[in-house]
């Protein structure tokens, strides 16, 4: 009984095979994925996405890498999406440093007001911080009063620490699995585990088996594999605490049990 946290099933890259997909993580014991958004434009076909099988947890967001997509109103139509649709999350936002010539002021603009709407509608947030966590640690605790995850958790034990502090948990996936990844590693595996997420961020970010490959879903397997490793537990007790922690984040129901 897996939870998938970050996967983009509403990508392009699915739109040959969303179904087999969806059909392989389930049969690997995915039963539940939380699908956040890129674009505005997006929001509605991520919605119908999340609409056509059970398991599927729509979360709407402004990405800092597209921010040519993006317009100020847009902010005013993710409070009506929020109001109306209800979802999960409120992401993928955040701040990208690691893209060529970074706006920062303009991406801080679209983050903090996201960090807002999560902070008045009481919801979780998905958070992309790559060469930024400082700043986002920053950002977090001038709005206050928030929780989330920190997907793909790029950062260092003080900097993991820091975030737990304030509510956020770390998403953790395919990086993990390459032994290169000495300090991610390190630090998954003496994390509380009460605060670990298992995420694919799938079709990106494959694990080691699949370098160069489209990633999905049921690959969070292997992630699961080599955290419970890491952590010298079983991968049931793991698969256990992931799965609660994402029920506990993301109001998610329990998963159904299939014969």
């Amino acid at each position: 009984m897996l939870v998938d946290t970050h996967c983009h099933l509403d990508a392009p890259e699915f739109d040959d095979d969303r179904t087999e997909v969806i059909e392989r993580a389930r049969t690997a014991g995915v039963t539940r994925q939380v699908v956040p958004a890129t674009i505005a434009a997006g929001w509605p076909g991520l919605r119908d996405v999340c609409a056509s099988g059970d398991g599927l947890h729509a979360a709407y967001g402004l990405h800092p890498m597209f921010l040519d997509a993006h317009r100020r109103e847009h902010i005013v139509e993710l409070k009506q999406w929020i109001e109306r649709e209800k979802p999960v999350a409120v992401g993928e936002c955040g701040l990208d440093f690691y893209i060529p010539d970074p706006d920062r002021e303009e991406q801080a603009w679209y983050f903090d007001a996201q960090l807002k709407l999560a902070r008045d509608f009481d919801l979780p947030l998905i958070v992309h911080a790559r060469r930024s966590v400082d700043q986002v640690i920053a950002a977090i605790r001038r709005i206050g009063n928030l929780r989330g995850v920190v997907h793909s958790f790029p950062g260092s034990q003080q900097q993991a620490d820091i975030l737990l502090e304030n509510g956020f948990m770390l998403g953790i996936g395919g990086p993990v699995t390459y032994e290169r990844a000495k300090r991610l590693r390190k630090i998954v595996a003496t994390m509380p585990l009460e605060w670990l997420l298992l995420e694919t961020d799938a079709p990106d970010q494959p694990d080691a088996a699949h370098r160069g490959k489209r990633n999905e879903p049921a690959r969070i397997t292997r992630v699961l594999e080599t955290i419970a490793q890491l952590r010298d537990i079983s991968a049931d007790e793991l698969a256990a605490a992931t799965s609660s922690n994402a029920e506990r984040l993301f109001g998610l129901p329990p998963a159904r049990h299939t014969a």
